[in-house]
């Protein structure tokens, strides 16, 4: 297995090359035409088997079919088991501050969640696992997944039949404020469920001067926002934990007048289906009750968005193994990340995992930073581990004995 991390190594110069040319150039939700033109270049040098592209959503999936013989040979359905690895390629619409060499050439585009970087790790395991194919049975579906960030591009895939036949998954995201080279894993649900809210509070507009002639409905905004306070601190169970955040306010037009509507916006993330229900429940019971103590009418209008991520546990067994084979630490997370991913689609068909790999580097902001930046030295293990783990789950020999982990 360790042979794995020097095949990766042998690429480290051509992932960060591929990493900058994504980085300088990032493209935004399901559409990422010029990143898929970098990745397919690349996958025909390395030599893959198939290939496959969508059209309105621009997904890519590249198939490796392994020549060996094995578990991987045939599965209950007598077709050749497939293992899917995901990477994501969109970006996020921010205006780049890190002041690197690379930074994005795209004014109010950055690739600042490091998508760039899972795409390059992807192309990396590719490279070596397509000079492995006599080690292993069975097919290794790379997949090239836009629209991450909010519009559901995994949805979308398996509406397309990307995701057809595949028996199991993995992924990795970068995680700059953890250790360079450490995993971090967790068993059960690792990130959250988010959805989107707008909540409209209607009252009747006016001079400033007369307030008691109008019906303001600006001063709602504030007891709105501790009324979700007060649910996420004193009705939520804390082993299943909410977050309420408002994020986005616009009330008025000018100083000397009253308006007839206060919006507010933001998300609210949940650890579970029930939780979930909950959390919606609060927000409409908040939201009404503060706008009738006040003679107002409330709107609200829920914007579904990705269920939680919950990793299959004996997936990060073999996880695990591989990690531990390629000589990598691992530890294991406090609890759930309430971040929210679009995995949590695949993770819903089939068993499978998503694990952090810590990437942190000196003066980089966090995820979703305008100043994210991420140690690229840890993409050549991102890639080694990407291939430990497909071999594991096919079952191949050169992955090692079976884990007893579950």
């Amino acid at each position: 297995m360790k042979e794995l991390l020097e095949r990766a190594g042998g690429n480290a110069e051509r992932m960060v090359t591929l990493r900058r040319q994504i980085h300088q150039a990032p493209e935004l939700g399901l559409q990422t035409p010029a990143t898929r033109e970098l990745v397919v270049a690349e996958l025909e040098k390395i030599g893959v088997d198939a290939m496959q592209s969508g059209d309105d959503c621009t997904w890519l999936t590249a198939d490796l079919i392994g020549t060996g013989t094995g578990p991987g040979d045939r599965s209950d359905g007598g077709k050749a088991k497939v293992v899917a690895l995901r990477a994501d390629t969109d970006a996020l619409p921010l205006t780049e501050k890190t002041g690197l060499d690379y930074a994005s050439r795209i004014e109010g585009c950055m690739h600042a969640c490091g998508h760039d970087a899972h795409t390059a790790m992807l192309v990396g395991a590719a490279s070596v696992l397509a000079g492995m194919r006599d080690r292993f049975a069975g097919t290794v579906r790379l997949m090239f997944q836009p629209g991450e960030e909010g519009l559901g591009g995994a949805r979308v895939m398996i509406e397309d039949g990307a995701f057809d036949d595949v028996a199991s998954t993995f992924a990795i995201h970068l995680q700059p404020s953890a250790r360079s080279h450490r995993v971090l894993f967790r068993a059960g649900t690792m990130l959250a469920a988010f959805d989107d809210f707008t909540v409209v509070f209607a009252g009747q507009g006016g001079h400033a001067s007369t307030p008691h002639a109008a019906l303001d409905p600006i001063p709602a905004i504030g007891p709105f926002v501790d009324g979700l306070s007060h649910v996420a601190a004193r009705e939520t169970d804390p082993d299943d934990r909410t977050v309420f955040s408002v994020s986005h306010v616009v009330a008025g037009t000018k100083e000397n007048v009253i308006p007839s509507e206060a919006r507010c916006s933001g998300t609210i993330r949940s650890l579970s289906p029930r939780g979930r229900e909950r959390a919606l429940e609060r927000l409409h019971r908040v939201a009404h009750g503060v706008a009738a103590s006040r003679g107002l009418q409330a709107h609200v209008d829920v914007r579904p968005g990705y269920p939680p991520t919950i990793n299959d546990a004996h997936a990060i067994g073999e996880v695990l193994v591989a990690a531990s084979a390629i000589g990598l630490e691992t530890r294991e997370m406090r609890g759930p990340f309430m971040g929210a991913e679009d995995f949590s689609y695949f993770l819903e068909r089939v068993p499978g995992a998503m694990v952090f790999l810590g990437c942190r580097t000196d003066g980089a902001g966090p995820l979703h930073s305008d100043r994210m930046m991420i140690d690229e030295s840890v993409m050549p293990t991102g890639a080694a581990l990407h291939a430990a783990v497909a071999l594991r789950m096919l079952g191949a020999a050169a992955a090692g004995p079976p884990s007893s982990r579950v």
